[in-house]
């Protein structure tokens, strides 16, 4: 059904969806925290946004996936997942409240096991959304850690705005001091100390969603998910209730938990970010071999460095549409070469889209390589990844048109067909 879908109606749906949801969780906000708080709110908890989302956004950078994805994933999370939690925990922690007639009680159960399932309940899916409709663009564990962050940060932003409007509103009605403010100590602990706890707990979800997505069978397209968000209710839980498990709880947690966690996922990501480059590598020297790409082409697009130089050089020779063109080469290689290791793993056969998807990013590159292709040769040379005396520009020959890697290799694309291909292929 949503392949029939005019492409407008498929767009619009999310965009009303999030607008609405968005309309909706800034007033209810604002309503809690007042006009004042509410501003003061979005102003300090905007601070960690940016380092956040460019932090996810440099593990993506080996491929990198649309923008469009990722701003849905913030606004998924920042809007309609912050709308669901609150509405869900506040009717929870009254059903409580009423059941047990223990306001305290409820705060506490609400924010130790009900916050925890419905907050990475409703960031979970949007990636679940990703996985269904979009999973050709998750290429392993690196795209969903990316995709959870970016819905994480949505989310804890949102928060935030209602901690800290709380907290103004607080400190503005006893004349509190800036020093000795509530608002102080909630932004130190929110923004400074901790602004990657929910980013935490759901990249777990993330990680088991992006090796779904990798996966054949569905005991390996199914239990990964759960898995993970097993794990980040789990996580979550411990942290909300860190408070209520005595004067050093809070502490206790902090270093002996989040802090090694953090560790060890921040080590993942950047072995992730490495293996992925390095299979960026190994799949494209097979489409140089063909015919495809230059021999100098595969170290810069296996090199973040070289891909930034490369993207430089063409800027100041042709300007932004040049480094554009560059920028949009390299991602379509890099998307290639995991498409290839993925069918590779699991056989041409478990992705029926994968012979179509081959040409067209196969296409893409030879339209943009008479572009991209000298600067990427020249950042090769330039970074040391080939020797000096290597000579980056191909040698005079009769034009042929590129050979394309064997069946046996997992692709069996025949060349790309026209003028460009029949004036290029050298």
């Amino acid at each position: 059904m949503l392949a029939r879908t005019p492409g407008p109606v498929r767009v619009c749906v999310p965009v009303t969806l999030l607008t609405a949801t968005g309309v909706s969780i800034l007033e209810l906000v604002r309503e809690q925290t007042g006009t004042a708080g509410f501003f003061v709110g979005i102003g300090l908890a905007l601070l960690p946004v940016p380092p956040l989302m460019a932090a996810f956004r440099w593990l993506g950078r080996a491929a990198p996936g649309p923008w469009r994805q990722l701003m849905f994933c913030f606004g998924w999370g920042a809007c309609t997942a912050a709308l669901i939690a609150i509405l869900a925990n506040s009717f929870a922690t009254e059903w409580i409240a009423a059941a047990t007639t223990d306001p305290f009680d409820a705060d506490r159960l609400g924010s130790v096991a009900i916050a925890p399932v419905v907050e990475e309940s409703a960031k979970a899916a949007a990636l679940l959304l990703v996985f269904v409709f979009r999973r050709r663009r998750l290429t392993g564990p690196a795209d969903g850690f990316v995709i959870a962050g970016f819905t994480a940060t949505g989310f804890a932003f949102t928060e935030n705005v209602l901690y800290l409007g709380n907290a103004f509103e607080e400190d503005l009605a006893k004349g509190t001091g800036v020093l000795d403010s509530v608002t102080a100590a909630t932004f130190f602990v929110r923004a400074v100390l901790s602004p990657f706890a929910h980013p935490l707990f759901t990249v777990l979800t993330g990680l088991g969603f992006g090796a779904a997505a990798v996966g054949a069978g569905r005991a390996r397209t199914v239990g990964p998910p759960l898995l993970g968000l097993a794990l980040a209710m789990g996580l979550h839980a411990l942290w909300n209730g860190s408070s209520h498990f005595g004067e050093y709880g809070f502490y206790t947690v902090y270093g002996c938990v989040m802090v090694p966690v953090f560790a060890l996922l921040l080590g993942l990501a950047v072995r992730i970010r490495r293996h992925r480059l390095r299979a960026v590598a190994a799949e494209l020297s097979v489409y140089a071999r063909a015919g495809w790409l230059g021999p100098a082409e595969v170290p810069a697009l296996a090199s973040m460095p070289a891909r930034s130089l490369a993207r430089a050089l063409a800027r100041r020779t042709g300007g932004r549409p040049a480094a554009r063109a560059v920028s949009r080469y390299a991602a379509d290689a890099a998307t290639l070469a995991l498409l290839r290791r993925h069918a590779r793993h699991t056989g041409p056969g478990h992705d029926r889209d994968f012979a179509e998807r081959e040409r067209e990013l196969l296409h893409r590159l030879w339209l943009r390589r008479a572009t991209a292709a000298p600067a990427l040769a020249r950042a090769a040379v330039l970074e040391e990844l080939l020797p000096p005396w290597f000579d980056p520009l191909p040698s005079p020959r009769t034009p042929q048109p590129p050979r394309t890697p064997q069946p046996s290799r997992a692709s069996a694309v025949p060349p790309p067909r026209g003028k460009a291909l029949s004036s290029s292929g050298r």
